[in-house]
């Protein structure tokens, strides 16, 4: 594999743990975590074949 794609890889899901985390132990900001992850994944998806 490509080194890039797995620090890619890695750094997504210690961002996503992270996040699903905070979200567990502060549930008001868990919507503005769900936008958030939305919106990075979509950035991820149409930036990841250039």
């Amino acid at each position: 594999m490509n080194g890039q794609r797995e620090q890619r890889t890695v750094l997504l899901l210690v961002a996503g743990g992270g996040a699903a985390y905070a979200a567990f132990e502060h549930p008001p900001i868990g919507t503005a975590l769900l936008v958030g992850i939305g919106l990075v994944t979509l950035l991820h998806l149409l930036l990841g074949d250039r």
